[in-house]
């Protein structure tokens, strides 16, 4: 696996943090079984969205149309 910085100048610090994260990542991906699903991705949860409350008609419901509260 190669990683490569596209942006930016890490410190040696970073760089580790990042890669540690990575490599976590990609254990956790090796230790599932053949055939088992991954785990799932929070953004692409529908229970997510379900569980937020919709923004009533008023003069500041603009201000939580994008924003979470």
């Amino acid at each position: 696996m190669t990683i490569k910085v596209v942006r930016g100048n890490p410190t040696p610090e970073e760089l580790a943090a990042a890669l540690a994260v990575v490599q976590a990542r990609a254990a956790a991906a090796a230790s599932l079984p053949p055939g088992a699903p991954g785990p799932r991705d929070s953004w692409s949860d529908p229970a997510r969205i379900a569980t937020r409350r919709l923004p009533q008609p008023g003069p500041a419901t603009w201000t939580r149309t994008y924003w979470p509260s």
